[in-house]
């Protein structure tokens, strides 16, 4: 409304506006402070787990590392004795997680629940909640195949392309003397091009040049792809850029030129994403297990950021890499234009703090996986 005014001082807003306003900020503040009480006194959602499936101990996992968020309140093998495990331990959500439900879901019981209102849900779903990413090798490929979450929302492109253009002009203009700057500070440090230059995938795997300020010193010949491989090359300049992410800023280039988005999946090397296809190829013909649905990840345009760079550190192994992939699959599952916003709002915080919080999943859980097992069989004794 502020800035309405200022650049339209003639208009005027109703009181009608203003209680608007007033409400929608007491609503919001109201459940921040709801949800701080919450926290402090521990008071978390209570969860009931049916199924001992591979994703159900996962889900058995992520509970316990948010200990003042959830409460596992219990654990049955089947649904035989679900009723009586409702009325004893009052469940806020029901979690479904059976490797095979031909013939085990206990419809009646689970309806039964959701008519006293108790939330019921897929275990996929709950991890998928809980961790901010999918797990892509335990979801089968019809869940992909077959799903029209993986669409983006209808102005989500539009508005991406939009955003990223408007943003590498008025970026070029006003950070032109901070490039200048850091061009310089290369070129007295060490020897080499300001710029790195690298083949990377784009839209549908086209290959497309992404520059980037220099950050290492060069080296002759083939060199690993992994920063963990590559650490004792960053020069001092070159840390001080990593951390801030101003290494990023020749990539409003690739902006203007439409190479890349503002928000996406990182784009992988050329030479990265032969290993990655390969891999899903062979992984897929032996168990249909990792990353099976990696082309999909390239049917949008890669991003300087996105969902995985703010939630996971830098990829340092294939494992990690596929780690990051589910990051960029729960991104690709709800893209829209607030979900960008969100993780431009992400970014800023990184790059003006200089570090991004620990996600739970890079945390010990409490529990061991077997746990899942050892409470099931409790609950049948």
């Amino acid at each position: 409304m502020a800035f309405a005014l200022h650049l339209l001082p003639d208009m005027r807003f109703g009181d009608g506006a203003l209680l608007a306003g007033l409400i929608v900020v007491a609503l919001v503040l109201g459940s921040r402070v709801y949800g701080g009480v919450r926290h402090l006194c521990g008071i978390g959602e209570r969860l009931l787990i049916v199924g001992t499936s591979p994703l159900a101990r996962l889900v058995v996992e992520e509970i316990a590392r948010r200990p003042r968020r959830y409460a596992l309140v219990g654990v049955a093998e089947d649904g035989a004795d679900l009723d009586r495990l409702v009325a004893e331990r009052q469940p806020d959500r029901i979690v479904v997680g059976f490797a095979d439900r031909r013939g085990r879901l206990p419809l009646s019981h689970l309806i039964e629940s959701r008519a006293r209102g108790i939330r019921v849900e897929d275990a996929a779903e709950t991890y998928e909640r809980l961790t901010g990413k999918l797990a892509l090798e335990l979801m089968a490929p019809s869940r992909v195949i077959f799903s029209h979450e993986y669409a983006a929302a209808r102005l989500q492109p539009a508005f991406a392309r939009a955003l990223s253009f408007l943003l590498a002009v008025a970026g070029l203009i006003v950070l032109a003397p901070v490039m200048v700057a850091i061009a310089v500070a290369i070129k007295l440090e060490s020897r080499g091009p300001v710029f790195f230059v690298q083949q990377r995938a784009g839209l549908y795997r086209r290959s497309f040049n992404l520059f980037k300020f220099r950050t290492m010193r060069p080296v002759q010949g083939r060199h690993s792809e992994w920063e963990r491989d590559n650490s004792d090359r960053i020069t001092r300049c070159g840390r001080w850029l990593r951390r801030f992410r101003l290494d990023e800023l020749p990539q409003l280039i690739n902006l203007l030129r439409g190479d890349m988005n503002l928000v996406g999946p990182r784009p992988h090397p050329m030479t990265n994403l032969e290993l990655l296809m390969l891999t899903a190829r062979n992984l897929s013909e032996i168990s249909g297990a990792a990353i099976p649905y990696y082309s999909l990840r390239c049917s949008v345009r890669p991003g300087i950021t996105g969902w995985a760079q703010v939630r996971y550190r830098y990829a340092n192994s294939l494992d990690q890499e596929v780690e990051k992939i589910r990051y960029d699959f729960y991104y690709l599952k709800h893209r829209s234009v607030w979900f960008d916003l969100r993780i431009l709002f992400e970014t800023v915080r990184i790059v003006v703090s200089g570090h991004r919080e620990i996600p739970a999943e890079l945390e010990p859980p409490l529990e061991t996986v077997e746990s899942v097992e050892a409470q099931a069989h409790q609950e049948r004794a």
